[in-house]
Parts: C-alpha cells; sequence; structure tokens
C-alpha cells in the first residue's frame, strides 16, 4: 500500500492500514486540517458558513471518498457544493462560478486504478501555495479535531456545472468556432472510461466535430494504463492509422493531460501539445511564455521566433502559475500535455487546448503531421538513479552544480534541482520528496543523444556517492 503526503495534496493505494493506503481515517484527517485552515486563507464570511466545491473523476473509489469528504466537510460546519463527475479543470472553474471558498478534487490524475487523492484548492479554484499546502500537513498531523455541533452542521448542495464549462470553452476569443466547424474535422476520442468521456462528446459536439468514442463509459475501470504516453495507447494509435480521421484526441483520468494523434496514425507529441497552442496564440497576441524545467527547449525557440521572451519555473502546476502571474505569460503549462491559458483560468484545462489546437488547424490549414513538421524537433529521455535513504541529495546536487558551474558553455539554474542547459541538449536533476530517488530527464535532437547526456549524468552521481 501507498500514502503519499505532499503540499500539493495526498494520495494513495485504496486499502489498508491508516497511515499507509488511502485509509477512511487519513481521508477525514486530511479534510478536516483543509478546513481547519480556511480562515488563514479567507477570512470567513460575516455570519455565514465556507462553502467548497467537490468535484471526482471516475474512479472507482468515488463514490466512497466522495462521502467521507462530504460528511467531514458538513462535520466541520461547512456548506458543501457536490458536483458529481467532473474533469479537474470543471471542478477549478466551479469554484469561481459558485463563488465558493475552496475546492476539492478527487481525483489520481493519470496514477492507477486503485489510486484516489484529494487536490485541495483555494477560493479562486488554483492549487494552494507550498506554504498552505505544508500548514494542512502539520494540522493533520497534530489530529486536534474540533467538529461542529448539530445546530451548525454544513448543508449541501448539487449542481453539475458542465455546460458553465463549456460555455467558457466556446467564448474565448482565441477559439474559432465557425473555423472548425467549416474544417468538418473527424477524430477518434479516448477518454480512459473516466469524466472526459462525458465533456469532451459535447464540446465535440458544439465544434461541429464527429467524434468516434473509444473507451468513454464513465465507469473508473480504466481500459489501459491511464497515463497518455506512445507504450499505453495502441488501440487508439491503430484505430487513427486505419484512416479517415483527421486526428486522435487523448486525455487522462481527470482531463488536464492531452496528447494528440496524427492523421497517419503516429504520437504528436505530448510535448508539443504545448508548443502548439503556445504557437496559435502567439500568432494573435505577443507575450511571455512559461514551462517547467523539464519541459521541451521548443517552446522557448517557438516563443523567441515570435520575438517574445520565454521563462521556465519550478515543476508544478503551482510554480508554473506562480510564474506566469509573475511574467504576465499570455500561454503557459507542462510538458506533460497540460495548457494553462489565462484567459480561461490558471488551471491546465484539456479543453481548452482540444479547442485551441483545433482553431490552429483550421486556421491554417494544415494536417497534423504538416503542422508538427512546422516546430523544432528534440526528443527527452527519462531515467532515474536509485540511491540509499541515508544519501545527501542536496549534497550531490550541490556539487553538480559546482563541477559544471565554471563551464563556458554550460547554463546551470537551480531553483528545483539542477538543470545544466548546454547550446543544443540539457538535461535536469531533480530529487524525489517521497523516495530515495533522483530523476534525471535530458532533451537533445535525437533520442539517442539525449538518453547518452542523462546516462552520462547518472554516472557522475554514482561517482559522487561512492
Amino acid at each position: 500500500m501507498s500514502l503519499i503526503k505532499s503540499i500539493s495534496g495526498i494520495r494513495g493505494t485504496i486499502g489498508g492500514k491508516p497511515g499507509d493506503g488511502l485509509s477512511p481515517i487519513d481521508i477525514v484527517k486530511f479534510t478536516y486540517a483543509y478546513c481547519a485552515t480556511l480562515p488563514s486563507r479567507k477570512p470567513q464570511p460575516n455570519g455565514g458558513k465556507y462553502k467548497i466545491v467537490v468535484g471526482k473523476d471516475a474512479r472507482l473509489s468515488g463514490g466512497m471518498v466522495e462521502n467521507l469528504v462530504v460528511g467531514t466537510l458538513m462535520a466541520c460546519g461547512v456548506d458543501v457544493v457536490r458536483i458529481g463527475l467532473a474533469s479537474t479543470p470543471t471542478t477549478e472553474l466551479a469554484v469561481t462560478f459558485a463563488k465558493a471558498d475552496g475546492g476539492i478534487i478527487l481525483t489520481a490524475s493519470h496514477n492507477p486504478r486503485q489510486w484516489n487523492a484529494l487536490k485541495l484548492l483555494n477560493d479562486k479554484g488554483e492549487f494552494l501555495t507550498a506554504a498552505e499546502g505544508q500548514a494542512i500537513l502539520d494540522l493533520a498531523a497534530a489530529e486536534d479535531f474540533n467538529f461542529a455541533d448539530v445546530d451548525d452542521l454544513g448543508h449541501i448542495t448539487e449542481h453539475d456545472y458542465t455546460d458553465e464549462h463549456l460555455d467558457s470553452v466556446l467564448a474565448l476569443e482565441a477559439v474559432d468556432v465557425q473555423a472548425i466547424k467549416d474544417a468538418h474535422f473527424k477524430v477518434v476520442l479516448d477518454a480512459i472510461n473516466s469524466v472526459g468521456g462525458i465533456i469532451i462528446p459535447r464540446l465535440l459536439e458544439r465544434l461541429g466535430v464527429e467524434c468516434v468514442k473509444l473507451n468513454c463509459e464513465p465507469t473508473g475501470d480504466f481500459a489501459h494504463n491511464p497515463e497518455p504516453l506512445e507504450k499505453n495507447l495502441g488501440g487508439i494509435m491503430g484505430e487513427v492509422a486505419a484512416g479517415g480521421y483527421d486526428l486522435g484526441i487523448v486525455v487522462d483520468p481527470d482531463v488536464d493531460r492531452l496528447a494528440f494523434i496524427q492523421e497517419d496514425g503516429k504520437m504528436y507529441g505530448e510535448e508539443y501539445t504545448l508548443v502548439s497552442v503556445a504557437d496559435y496564440i502567439l500568432d494573435h497576441v505577443k507575450g511571455a511564455t512559461v514551462s517547467n524545467l523539464s519541459s521541451t527547449r521548443a517552446l522557448r525557440d517557438v516563443t523567441e521566433r515570435h520575438g517574445c521572451q520565454y521563462f521556465a519555473s519550478a515543476v508544478g502546476e503551482v510554480n508554473v502559475t506562480t510564474k506566469m502571474k509573475e511574467v504576465g505569460a499570455v500561454i503557459g503549462g507542462e510538458g506533460n500535455g497540460g495548457v494553462i491559458y489565462p484567459e480561461s483560468h490558471y488551471g491546465r484545462d484539456a479543453l481548452v487546448g482540444i479547442a485551441l489546437f483545433l482553431s490552429s488547424l483550421a486556421q491554417k490549414g494544415l494536417t497534423c503531421s504538416e503542422l508538427r513538421k512546422t516546430f523544432p524537433t528534440y526528443y527527452i529521455a527519462k531515467n532515474r538513479i536509485d540511491l540509499t535513504p541515508d544519501t545527501d541529495m542536496d549534497a550531490i546536487l550541490g556539487k553538480v552544480k559546482e563541477r559544471f558551474g565554471s563551464m563556458d558553455d554550460v547554463r546551470v539554474t537551480d531553483i528545483d534541482g539542477v538543470k545544466l542547459d548546454f547550446p543544443t541538449k540539457w538535461v535536469h536533476l531533480r530529487k524525489s520528496n517521497t523516495e530515495p530517488i533522483m530523476r534525471v530527464y535530458s532533451e537533445a535532437a535525437t533520442m539517442e543523444e539525449a538518453d547518452a547526456l542523462g546516462k552520462e549524468l547518472m554516472d557522475v552521481v554514482y561517482e559522487m556517492t561512492k
């Protein structure tokens, strides 16, 4: 069993002993801690109760987790807006639509079916800061509970915000609804048997896109590994390759990650979802872009091609959005297929990504494969270094920075681990906060070169541990 407590929330496998898996006791503890810290994030309404939105993906454990979360919120004297099956971006937007004081998303994102999680939002529908998350962790660990009496219990209202989310996407000025309709696109959608199977077909219908659905029943019994990587997508790639489609669309269980399949059945490249959308936005409005340190250099190249400035953030959505606000970015996100478009909201949203990508294809009159060829080609290799629990990973990262920092052709960034930028390639070393593991991401013009660079740095680290 696994239970991972972090500043972004709590996630784990269902079952097992408290503290070992995502047990009912752990769910109650962390929901209580979230409620108890509400006053530190937002003053309580005069004479009123706090109001929290709760949404869930279609995981098998969703109903059980939802009942525990909603019951705990009510026991804390908090009113609940229960929105049922909903994508992560729908829940984020619902916080603002409902004028709520926060939100809890019940999803383990791309993790397998046995996992679930509580993801915590502020009153803007955005993820909590590191300090706010740490306060919740500390309070949960203290187990100092004080629940409301019977006269102060919270109440439940129910509302489906799917239509409001769709309306907000279609109202975006950058979404060219008419051009998409005129293009008469035909697509295949793989929604992994989760909430994407509910909302995305409705989006495509309103855009005039013909949609063939794969794995679109929201049963929560995932048809394949839910992470939208090539090794998991043989079904949809084969369907698109059979012919007659303009593209394939793939989302993860909570619909914040987005990947495309080209009309020839090949992967478009998850890293290039953001690159393509950013290029389209920069065609229409100039401004800064942001992605995290482990994302493809292609975004920087495309941004500079438009005469604009690119910025990198630490890994993690809250770090990306913080940087975007700081520099006034017009588009940003993460290389895992996450598109963050501030004109909509500061959260990864596959629906926004789909609408903007289709707008680009329609306006440019290109096929997916033709559009992909307009961008620089890079390949990312992902490796890991398994270390012992007593390894001082901070010391190792410091030594790596010292060794390479004096080289003329290397730019060192240390806001999140250590990233080494060479003229034509880069490598990023990050320590895990939960395991004795160091992740090694590297990018170059070929996969062979990228992997070789990663292995070279792995050898450096192993040498330092001797």
